[in-house]
């Protein structure tokens, strides 16, 4: 599905990213930890062609993305909020998507109507433009669309930053649902270990831009990567 091959990305010959090989396969819920310059948004962002890799090449259903634009078709992400069109209410800038997407108004309104539990009556019929909407909910708005079309890939930053207790649960069960019925590969970042370790069918660490572990999900992966990240300390050793 996605093919990553001798990547390298370096800032004034400082490498922040290194990835030999990876391969992520269709319908994988790949999620990726690691903590601040690890790496993971520079990785996201070149699988996106935001910025370009200083070495190697990353595919995706075969097709270079650093050379063509034909992968935009079955991909949907969301990183940050500068994915957003602020100026717009969600409704403006769900259908501005929807008409990208090629989606009929039926089909927009038909598919909004799946994630009203998510919304939470906070996002539709509210008048507001999106950048007066909490950072929370700017994320929901982000995410939803991204999920617009059904891609065949998603990749999503952080996703769970910013929103509030009841809306991870509602997020990690939209996730693992939506992967199922549509097959979809996802790309996930989060700091949140167990947030990501419940959605994941498959974990990577990142540690300044190489890839430490690789994992399938087990019953013991919560376990695994917080003893990974627990800080070592006195005691650990009496």
């Amino acid at each position: 599905m996605i093919q990553i091959n001798d990547l390298i990305k370096a800032y004034n010959k400082e490498i922040v990213l290194n990835i030999p090989e990876l391969t992520i396969e269709k319908g994988e819920i790949f999620g990726l930890v690691g903590n601040n310059g690890a790496g993971k948004t520079t990785m996201f962002n070149i699988v996106l062609d935001l910025i370009t890799a200083s070495k190697g090449q990353v595919t995706s259903k075969g097709i270079a993305v650093r050379d063509s634009e034909d992968w935009k078709e079955f991909t949907g992400a969301f990183i940050d909020e500068s994915f957003l069109i602020g100026y717009l209410t969600a409704e403006e800038y769900f259908a501005f998507i929807a008409g990208l997407r090629r989606m009929s108004k039926t089909e927009t309104t038909t598919f909004l109507e799946g994630f009203a539990d998510f919304f939470n009556g906070e996002i539709l019929s509210k008048k507001k433009f999106i950048r007066d909407f909490s950072k929370g909910n700017q994320k929901k708005v982000g995410i939803v669309t991204a999920l617009m079309g059904k891609p065949e890939i998603v990749v999503l930053d952080e996703p769970f930053a910013n929103l509030d207790p009841s809306s991870q649960f509602k997020l990690r069960r939209l996730i693992k649902e939506f992967a199922a019925e549509n097959r979809t590969t996802f790309l996930i970042s989060d700091h949140t270990l167990e947030n990501i370790a419940d959605v994941s069918t498959r974990l990577i660490i990142l540690e300044k831009g190489k890839i430490v572990r690789d994992v399938q999900k087990t019953e013991t992966t919560l376990q695994e990567i917080e003893a990974f990240f627990k800080p070592v300390v006195e005691e650990d050793f009496v």
